[in-house]
């Protein structure tokens, strides 16, 4: 008497090889048979994980660049801004209670928070003429500390930034902003020539590297630091004058940078309350935490990615459900080929098989060109929209996943109605 096979016996796995050979094999062939009908039906998958991967891609690039510019800002600084007033009318009701922000602050900040590594007051004004004439927009001036280096992580290509030396003497010294220095000097070296900002003759003794950050908002603007001319903050108080001063604080903005370790949104609370107690409650000032905005901007780059996937994934749903659609269609067709199959011997989980080894070729094959769909949708979105995209190891697991789980998910239900047609009927078919 034989000994039963055992289910580990090496025999026993050589056979089972063989029928999943054997059933890769008859399944590509009846695709093969329906070229043009796979294809179709495989698009659905093949736009689904593309859409997938491309929205993903798009989502990855987009928080790139929104953690470089808050990370630019410096998510250990705080920056307070001065609300600037609109109209005669408001300057004098806020003169009641409030002297705005000025140079008091920043002493009373200086003395009160712990935790503070260094501070810079700022102020600005738009020139009226500047010299020699800039071939674009006339960059903004900007009156600040030399600590302003450090706190917002400046670059210095060329020469050096202001120096504590250069604010005690009111030096008349300026450094300028990458586009700043293009639009005034071109691209020689600018070490060491003039440039007249109003009646001021400013000799440059830096040029700033492209800086990925903006500045401080100023009247409901954002300037742009790339395209600013930069003076010491004493030189800006006694050689400029700004025409629309009594519309705006002694200062714009006064920016702090904490200590390591320190935890800003706390600091930042402490920093309203002390500005709050001197100017009485005037709400003239927002504090601004880069800490806090790149949290929430996670947070919403986060519901942003989940929208833009849902959105894909109904592709990746419309695609299954065509699979579900042709495999049925299929397993009418085949009725009578199912049933000779069951009069040879075959097993409903033979038939189940076959049918399932089908719909997954469908959905890996439309996962594969998805892909490379991905990758091309992604490069046209950068090209033609000039944003940033990022493809992930991550993103093109998931899609790719995704697409054999539909192909499994929608297979099952037409295999398992192949499977219960009863042989004797299935051979009657015509």
């Amino acid at each position: 008497m034989s000994s039963p096979v055992h289910p580990l016996d090496p025999s026993s796995s050589g056979r089972v090889t063989r029928g999943l050979f054997s059933d890769l094999a008859e399944a590509f062939g009846n695709l093969r048979a329906q070229k043009t009908r796979t294809f179709l039906t495989a698009l659905g998958i093949v736009f689904g994980v593309g859409s997938v991967i491309g929205m993903l891609a798009i989502g990855a690039g987009a928080r790139e660049q929104s953690l470089q510019f808050i990370e630019r800002l410096g998510v250990r600084n705080i920056l307070v801004e001065s609300v600037p007033m609109n109209s005669p009318e408001e300057r004098q009701q806020r003169r009641k209670v409030s002297p705005g922000l000025t140079e008091r602050d920043v002493r009373v900040l200086e003395s009160n928070i712990d935790g503070l590594e260094v501070l810079s007051p700022r102020r600005s004004l738009h020139p009226a003429r500047v010299l020699p004439k800039p071939t674009g927009p006339i960059p903004e001036l900007f009156g600040v500390r030399s600590s302003f280096e450090i706190i917002h992580n400046l670059r210095v290509d060329e020469g050096r930034f202001i120096s504590p030396a250069d604010d005690d003497a009111s030096a008349p010294v300026c450094v300028l902003g990458a586009l700043a220095k293009v639009n005034l000097l071109g691209y020689t070296s600018a070490l060491g020539k003039f440039v007249k900002v109003n009646d001021c003759w400013l000799e440059v003794v830096g040029v700033l590297g492209e800086q990925l950050s903006e500045g401080a908002a100023q009247g409901g603007r954002t300037t742009d630091l790339n395209s600013t001319i930069f003076v010491p903050l004493n030189t800006f108080k006694y050689r400029f004058w700004d025409t629309n001063s009594d519309m705006k604080d002694d200062l714009d903005g006064v920016d702090l940078r904490l200590k390591a370790g320190q935890d800003s949104v706390t600091t930042a609370k402490i920093v309203t309350a002390v500005l709050n107690s001197t100017h009485r409650n005037a709400d003239d000032f927002t504090v601004t935490i880069p800490a806090a905005l790149l949290a929430q901007q996670q947070r919403t780059q986060t519901i942003f990615t989940y929208v833009m996937v849902a959105i894909a994934a109904i592709s990746l749903l419309v695609g299954g459900i065509g699979i579900m659609n042709i495999v049925l269609a299929t397993v009418m067709e085949r009725t009578r080929e199912i049933g000779i199959r069951r009069a040879m011997g075959a097993r409903k989980s033979d038939i189940v098989r076959q049918f399932l080894t089908e719909s997954v070729l469908i959905s890996l094959s439309g996962g594969l060109l998805g892909i490379a769909f991905g990758f091309f949708l992604s490069w046209c979105i950068a090209l033609a929209a000039e944003w940033k995209t990022i493809i992930t190891i991550g993103s093109v697991v998931v899609a790719f996943g995704v697409s054999a789980a539909v192909g499994v998910l929608f297979g099952i239900y037409p295999a398992f109605k192949a499977a219960q047609i009863d042989p004797i009927e299935a051979l009657r078919y015509e």
